[in-house]
């Protein structure tokens, strides 16, 4: 009897650890924007959060709605089609909802190859 208890705890423990490693995920709206001051303002390279953006770092601006979700400061971020993880550390005008901007450093043209797309990003689940 003690150890069917024994294996019915570490099976129930082995559940919830497994069902604390899934990804959220979430259909948004993705546009790209650079560190160009005619996107932003007279400080394009700097965050609404505080950091300082710099080409080569693979970074995402959310829109506000998405924070009270999960998307807060520092989560990395997977977005379908494309390579690694993104880090989110800008925050978009209140006016946007369910979108994300994909950061491109100075590359202007290839921010408006980009355009506007749908896109399936994930993210981890908060763990306790």
């Amino acid at each position: 009897m003690r150890s069917l208890i024994y294996f019915v705890v570490i099976g129930l423990l082995l559940l919830l650890i497994g069902c604390g490693k899934q990804d959220n995920s979430l259909e948004v709206t993705a546009t790209a924007y650079t560190s160009s001051p005619t996107e932003t303002d007279s400080t394009p390279s700097l965050t609404a959060w505080g950091d300082t953006l710099r080409p080569g770092i693979k970074a995402i601006a959310v829109s506000r709605d998405l924070i009270k979700i999960g998307l807060s400061h520092g989560v990395e971020v997977s977005i379908d089609g494309l390579n690694g993880k993104y880090i989110v550390l800008d925050k978009m005008n209140k006016r946007w909802k369910r979108k994300i901007d994909i950061y491109m450093g100075l590359d202007v043209k290839k921010a408006k190859k980009w355009g506007k797309k749908k896109v399936v990003i994930h993210w981890p689940k908060k763990t306790l």
